[in-house]
């Protein structure tokens, strides 16, 4: 079984619906374990979320941001595809505090899809892109 979705959209949290809903085609048919559906609909939410709001962050909201995902036998691949500035993933969640040493209320995502994701890694493209790469098995 492949089954393989793509959504471009603005970067603006307001398109935070139509992404989840878009994502909802995944579950087709639904994954057993609601908890890792769960799982994976927060992954992509956080993950779009973070290029919103730092890798985009002083970019236009007409920036589009490209979503891909793809449902194999055994796992969801989810690839957002981002125009940011590159940044080094291992450095950057080695400097985020833990989540019971994090006060603020936001900040915490990179250790959120760190702990959840199977494979997680966000790489310059060559096409003055990056790319966040999340895998989560179901």
């Amino acid at each position: 079984m492949k089954n393989k979705i793509y959504l471009k959209v603005n970067t603006d949290l307001t398109a935070s619906p139509q992404v989840l809903s878009w994502f909802e085609q995944m579950n087709q048919p639904p994954i057993a374990d609601q908890q890792i559906w769960w799982q994976c609909q927060t992954l992509l939410m956080e993950g779009f979320t973070n290029i919103v709001e730092h890798a985009h962050k002083n970019l236009p909201i007409e920036t589009p941001i490209e979503i891909e995902a793809v449902r194999l036998n055994e796992y969801i691949e989810i690839r957002i595809w981002s125009q940011g500035e590159p940044y080094d993933l291992e450095q950057r969640l080695q400097q985020t505090f833990e989540f019971e040493e994090n006060e603020q209320e936001r900040g915490r995502g990179l250790k959120i899809m760190s702990a959840i994701a199977d494979k997680f890694s966000y790489e310059p493209t060559g096409d003055n892109r990056c790319c966040l790469f999340i895998s989560k098995y179901y």
